[in-house]
């Protein structure tokens, strides 16, 4: 019985070193070859009032006195820094990059957030305030700003609100009309799975705008290598897993995720998203506009965003393909974006 307490309480002692190496949420600093953190290097977590909501955001960068990114990511709900660990992007070799975590979504989640402040207005008002905090801070008239998949939606509607706000508007997988761009993913997916008998009757028996397509969905388009990097075959390893063993998250932090996720899903924020057309939304931005896509993106079509940039009015305007990637290419493809943005920034 003696041995049986001594084995579990080594056991315990063991798990409980695990969780406090794995989920300290510590921020991992920049440091040099002798393991001294980099003097006007930043490596922040921190949160900050924004229009009612405590907000979270993590800061990188190797030098404070680099141009400032801000990345609104995508979802609705889903913070993209922890695929900045197995995807590397390199972005703070350019820029002191801000990932902001958006109202409602992981580190910004709470469950005493009103839903009826889950809109596009609203996330459109907190971006704006986001980037007034950042200039204050960093003592910049103007900063960058970055948006990813569903952050394309938000961004670009901020970037046309408040241009003398921003150098250049950057949408990563352009968003233009979801419901377009989903049904031609999933005609896509009816090809692609052509001689694969099981998830093709799966498709054909959950058609595109259905409660049981939307349960297939991640899984086949990943599976296909349409998501959200060419190369991710499983969201279970390349995003559940990959959320859960980042260690700049407090196992709290991790949960939060996964709530923001739900509840941002569950707002109206997600329907005007769905129903939205960019189109006829934003037609002319007074800043250089860069739209990155992967050629094996179908979860934003890239056609799409190609066409809808050639109707943009802009002062300068580019579309890059990017051969290798899916839905990601800044994380897909880091060295030719970061060739791309060192010119954009010289």
């Amino acid at each position: 019985m003696a041995l049986f307490f001594i084995l579990l309480l080594c056991l315990i002692s063991i798990v409980t070193t695990l969780l406090m190496v794995f989920f300290s949420g510590k921020m991992i600093p920049y440091t040099d070859a002798n393991g001294q953190v980099q003097p006007d290097s930043l490596s922040e977590k921190f949160w900050i009032p924004i229009n009612g909501v405590e907000m979270g955001m993590i800061i990188k960068t190797r030098d404070q006195t680099r141009p400032v990114l801000l990345f609104i990511h995508g979802g609705p709900g889903m913070p993209e820094y922890w695929l900045n660990e197995s995807h590397p992007s390199h972005l703070e070799e350019l820029f002191t990059v801000v990932w902001w975590d958006q109202r409602g979504a992981g580190l910004s989640y709470s469950a005493a957030i009103p839903p009826e402040t889950m809109t596009t207005e609203q996330m459109v008002a907190d971006t704006i305030s986001v980037t007034k905090y950042l200039c204050q801070r960093f003592q910049k008239e103007k900063i960058y700003l970055m948006a990813h998949s569903f952050g394309t939606y938000i961004g670009i509607q901020a970037a046309a609100r408040a241009p003398e706000l921003y150098r250049a508007y950057i949408g990563v997988a352009q968003s233009v009309n979801l419901a377009l761009s989903e049904e031609l993913a999933y005609e896509f997916m009816l090809n692609f799975y052509a001689n694969d008998k099981k998830n093709r009757e799966q498709l054909k028996k959950s058609p595109y705008g259905t409660a049981a397509y939307e349960r297939i969905r991640d899984r086949v388009m990943h599976e296909a290598g349409i998501g959200t990097t060419h190369t991710m075959y499983s969201v279970v390893t390349g995003i559940f897993l990959a959320v859960m063993k980042n260690r700049e998250y407090m196992l709290k932090e991790k949960f939060q995720i996964w709530q923001g996720k739900a509840f941002s899903k569950r707002s109206m924020l997600n329907e005007e998203f769905r129903q939205a057309n960019l189109s006829d939304l934003v037609t002319r931005l007074e800043i250089p506009v860069i739209f990155f896509s992967g050629v094996y993106d179908y979860t934003v079509n890239y056609h799409l965003s190609e066409i809808y940039l050639e109707e943009i009015k802009a002062p300068k305007k580019h579309f890059y393909l990017f051969e290798d990637s899916a839905h990601s290419p800044i994380f897909e493809e880091p060295e030719a974006v970061l060739a791309i943005l060192k010119d954009l920034i010289h």
